[in-house]
């Protein structure tokens, strides 16, 4: 027997709104790498405590932690690139945050598809 998820109004709109600010998290990251996240970051802020108790307060979480481990991940590549020894590993540590910024994105928006936490 298929079995069918059925939300309320007020569920599918959060929903749809986490959507849109993965979306807009994307961009941001494929057309500044991140430096426009602090936009839908807000939101994500501000919308989170209007989801407690769904799945969806997860994706909020999943949205702000991955915008903040970024951050810190690109400033640690800066510092270094300020160093000439360090000017390698910057593009190392700048290459594995961008992976990883991605696949945080492509795993939160699946699983939000899927109507499923971003992480378990």
């Amino acid at each position: 027997m298929r079995q069918e998820v059925v939300f309320d109004d007020k569920l599918q709109r959060e929903k749809s709104f986490a959507w849109w600010l993965y979306v807009f998290h994307a961009i941001s990251f494929l057309f500044s790498l991140g430096a426009m996240s602090w936009l839908p970051l807000i939101l994500n802020y501000i919308k989170r405590p209007d989801t407690a108790g769904s799945f969806i307060h997860n994706h909020h979480t999943w949205q702000i932690r991955s915008f903040w481990w970024y951050l810190l991940w690109m400033g640690l590549g800066a510092i270094l690139f300020f160093t000439i020894i360090g000017i390698p590993l910057a593009y190392v540590i700048w290459t594995l945050a961008w992976v990883w910024k991605a696949y945080r994105l492509l795993k939160g928006f699946l699983r939000l598809q899927e109507n499923r936490p971003a992480s378990d």
